[in-house]
């Protein structure tokens, strides 16, 4: 068994052809250690970064901020544990997000940057301002493929999916489809639809409806959840609807309490060669 970071992404490169690095949300990456994943792992690899927590209107924990960033950060914003875009400077906001973009440069002389994945807060819904914060991530990430994931069903509602598909067609950003419990204000329907050529994305988050917004659990034990063979059969239609739209079709499993997003993983891959 692999013990250590460098030897797990060896390993896991060896059997899978992506992966989603998740870690980048919670700390801008050392642009050193991703020039390691892309030199370590093989030519056609492809890793999808998940933005910065603050690209997505999300806070950021100080405590994870680079250190001078950390330390021109005003009185009043060092004080709090967690800081939302707002409470920063313009100009050091600006520099916390040419940082990130600093960052993935390795994986794009590599070839291997698949996509960086925006997630949305729950707390936005389709609205002008919403779709401007999307469209000024596009401004500060120019160059590399964007994928949309919504927390907030608004956005798939029947009056305003129209205008969400449209939205993102028009530029050319990657709808993530998901598949996860429903019933919450969180929940999206899994609804499978191409909105860029280059791209479509499927991320299966688990559907333990128990854990996914029970109070003081671990992000891993809120995607506590096997899919069964039923459950992975369901996609099987649509991500082959998919593929026939798209020139590639990235499936992400984001159930990772223990192996049970390998397990899953290697599950689904077997069925879609079969």
């Amino acid at each position: 068994m692999a013990k250590d970071a460098d030897r797990r992404l060896r390993h896991y490169a060896s059997i899978f052809p992506l992966v989603e690095l998740d870690s980048s949300y919670y700390a801008i990456p050392d642009p050193v250690q991703v020039a390691r994943w892309a030199e370590r792992t093989p030519d056609g690899f492809t890793m999808n970064v998940k933005a910065f927590a603050s690209l997505t209107g999300h806070p950021a924990e100080v405590a994870r901020l680079p250190r001078e960033i950390r330390e021109a950060l005003p009185a009043a914003a060092a004080a709090k544990r967690r800081v939302y875009p707002k409470d920063l400077p313009v100009a050091l906001l600006e520099e916390v997000h040419a940082r990130f973009w600093v960052s993935l440069e390795p994986l794009r002389r590599a070839g291997k940057l698949g996509a960086v994945l925006l997630q949305l807060p729950e707390w936005v819904g389709p609205s002008h301002d919403s779709r401007a914060a999307v469209l000024r991530a596009r401004e500060l990430l120019p160059d590399d493929r964007l994928a949309i994931e919504f927390r907030n069903g608004a956005w798939l509602e029947d009056r305003e999916r129209p205008a969400t598909l449209r939205f993102l067609r028009e530029h050319e950003l990657t709808y993530v489809a998901v598949d996860g419990p429903q019933g919450f204000r969180s929940s999206v329907p899994p609804v499978a639809v191409v909105t860029a050529p280059a791209l479509a994305i499927v991320r299966f988050h688990g559907r333990n409806a128990e854990t996914w917004k029970a109070p003081g659990l671990t992000a891993a034990e809120r995607f506590d959840h096997s899919y069964s063979r039923p459950e992975l059969e369901e996609w099987l239609p649509r991500v082959r609807e998919l593929a026939a739209e798209a020139r590639e079709v990235h499936l992400l499993m984001n159930n990772c309490y223990g192996d049970k997003a390998v397990r899953n993983a290697a599950e689904l891959s077997a069925m879609l060669s079969s």
